[in-house]
């Protein structure tokens, strides 16, 4: 009403409301973020992360805590034999990968197995009770396996004492199976020869002890005694902490096959042990490093021995030198508080159950942690779905796992889990960026009409001014700061709490601050329009116009980070960003001297004009960085201290 009765145009006024109710909402907001987030899946999709929900991505910046399978994931799933144990002897396996070259010696001399019966007869089961095949590449000679590494590795130790599973096989035809799975771990294959019939089980050396009532010892059969147990479990013990994964092998004979696992996997006769090692990846502990520094712990859960979990645990730095796996069978005994309360400080976890997993995932979500969960097996699935992120195997995943993941690591590595959190860190960090530089741009358009009819002056910026800038000239700026750089501390701050909302109250005080400082520069140019040129309103608004512009424009390079100021991150290190500033600045020139002059009502400034107005232009950008630099020093330092290896 009281631009009515300063006899201001009805129309003009009217126009001025719709464009800034329009600049009041940043329309392309969704959409830029939506590309944005495209964009960060297609560079985390060639880092071997494939992420299968877009809101997934947003939520890897909050992980706290990975728990993570040893094999293949912490280790390079590259299983050698180099140690076979009967209660005779404990002989070293010399060869290197799958190539069956090697040999069995015992302090250092080579080991005749035409004479070792125990010895021998160990590597017929580990063959025959196995579904890998060891093939040879015709024309490069290269030996690999088809199947499980860890029984790849059991036909290769086989191989290297002379007993081909091939040759084996068509001795002893297989007649039926019990395959492995997670609750018996163990696995049985029935067979039969010319003399009679026989079954082979191999599995965890602590399950299938106790299913043993008798041992072979040179070629003889008899009872088990508690002495021959305790040696056998002090071999195991012993290759387990030097971080050998063991399997043990056992056999019976039978006349009529049986049909249950209960009925074939009992009195068993002990045949020995084999420890294989599979090596720690080796950019995995610099993974785990940055994992502490990011404020993420990494929680190891394996169905391995305790001991070979918390050897290779050690040696990537999950666990401390005081800590201690716990086991499957002591979690239940635990109720649910007392597990919550476990899982705080506990980094190993071995001989688990996906069960297991899932009352893991359970605890520590009630312990308000945010959540990966890694997993390959069918069973696996029901704890990807509970963790916040769930995270399937590419390579040895299966179609169910990958199904209910929300994350599929293609190489199984678990260093690629950690790239891909800094990825999510730094991608909800570039929304940050360019949501304040948005909100910042809308703010100072509002205050500037704001002020002026505060102030009684004329309105500084017409309606098809301000449509023009908020659909064209800042949406480059805004959409290239989506894809900027990871910033140097991005995996040196705690992370992120899912409660914390986008704009925190720095951010909303910097959009305060930087938007204000717009809009009295644009309010000082266009007054210094008015003045020097006699009240002539279309210098006046002209002036108004660029300024706006180009003091958008300068701010976006103050937008790149919120805590390091851009001298120090480089001013023209994005080159989306000065390719944005460029077509904004050279849409403004073509609005300002080309034939849309017309349609946007400007005239051509001088150059004495443009000298004066580009020196104004840099203010709110100063103002911006004066401000990071307040707030550093005003913040304490950050240390660290969920990330310390624990037990």
């Amino acid at each position: 009403s009281d631009g009515v009765l300063e006899m201001a145009e009805v129309q003009l006024m009217l126009m001025t409301a719709i464009s800034l109710a329009v600049a009041a909402i940043p329309e392309g907001l969704p959409t830029v973020v939506t590309i944005v987030l495209a964009l960060g899946m297609q560079r985390m999709a060639k880092k071997n992360s494939i992420m299968k929900k877009l809101h997934a991505v947003e939520t890897l910046g909050s992980i706290s805590v990975i728990c993570s399978d040893k094999t293949g994931t912490l280790t390079q799933n590259q299983m050698t034999v180099v140690k076979a144990f009967t209660l005779e002897k404990m002989v070293d396996v010399s060869g290197e990968g799958y190539d069956p070259q090697g040999a069995f010696l015992q302090d250092g001399k080579t080991v005749d197995l035409a004479t070792e019966q125990d010895l021998a007869l160990l590597l017929k089961g580990a063959a025959l009770c196995n579904d890998a095949q060891l093939k040879r590449v015709p024309e490069s000679g290269v030996w690999h396996i088809v199947g499980d590494p860890t029984e790849g590795a059991l036909v290769v130790a086989a191989a290297k004492g002379g007993c081909r599973q091939s040759e084996l096989a068509a001795r002893c035809p297989r007649m039926g199976e019990l395959p492995f799975d997670s609750t018996r771990k163990m696995m049985t294959t029935f067979h039969q020869t010319a003399a009679e019939a026989l079954s082979f089980t191999k599995g965890a050396p602590d399950v299938l002890l106790r299913r043993c009532t008798h041992i072979v010892v040179n070629g003889e059969v008899h009872l088990l005694t508690q002495e021959e147990k305790d040696r056998i479990g002090a071999a195991n013990l012993e290759m387990a902490s030097h971080a050998l994964r063991v399997l043990a092998v056992a056999y019976r004979t039978w006349d009529t096959i049986a049909e249950t696992p209960t009925a074939a996997e009992e009195n068993l006769i002990f045949i020995g042990l084999l420890g294989m090692i599979d090596p720690p990846r080796v950019e995995v502990r610099e993974a785990v490093a940055v994992c502490r520094s990011a404020g993420i712990r990494p929680i190891m859960i394996t169905g391995d021995h305790p001991d070979t979990a918390l050897a290779i645990a050690k040696d990537l730095g999950i666990a401390g030198p005081d800590s201690a796996a716990i086991t499957g069978s002591q979690l239940d005994t635990i109720s649910q508080a007392g597990l919550q309360q476990l899982v705080q400080t506990a980094s190993v976890f071995a001989r688990v159950s996906p069960e297991h997993k899932m009352a893991i995932v359970d605890a520590l979500r009630s312990n308000g942690q945010i959540v990966a969960m890694t997993g390959d097996g069918v069973n696996d699935a029901p704890a990807l779905k509970k963790a916040d992120i769930g995270v399937a195997m590419g390579i040895t995943g299966t179609d169910v796992t990958k199904e209910t993941a929300d994350m599929v690591i293609a190489d199984d590595n678990f260093a690629t889990i950690v790239s891909a959190v800094e990825e999510g860190r730094v991608i909800y960090a570039n929304i940050r960026k360019f949501v304040y530089f948005l909100l910042s741009c809308n703010a100072s358009e509002i205050l500037v009409i704001l002020f002026a009819i505060l102030l009684g002056w004329p309105i500084p910026l017409l309606p098809i001014q301000l449509l023009w800038i908020n659909l064209v000239t800042d949406a480059f700026p805004a959409l290239a700061l989506g894809v900027e750089k990871k910033e140097p501390n991005v995996m040196n701050l705690n992370p992120r709490d899912p409660a914390e909302p986008l704009l925190t109250r720095k951010l909303q005080s910097m959009i305060v601050i930087q938007s204000l400082a717009m809009a009295v520069t644009v309010l000082g140019a266009f007054k210094y329009g008015l003045h020097a040129y006699d009240g002539d309103l279309g210098v006046a608004r002209t002036f108004a116009f660029i300024t706006l512009i180009t003091t958008q424009v300068v701010c976006a390079f103050a937008a790149k980070s919120e805590h390091y100021s851009v001298f120090q991150l480089g001013l023209f290190s994005n080159k989306y960003l000065n390719a944005g500033a460029a077509l904004s600045l050279f849409l403004l020139l073509l609005s300002v001297y080309g034939p849309l002059h017309v349609i946007f009502k400007t005239v051509e400034p001088g150059l004495a004009e443009w000298l004066f107005l580009l020196i104004l232009s840099p203010l709110p950008f100063l103002t911006t960085e004066l401000t990071k630099l307040v707030y550093k020093l005003s913040t304490p330092k950050r240390t660290t201290t969920s990330g310390s290896p624990t037990k």
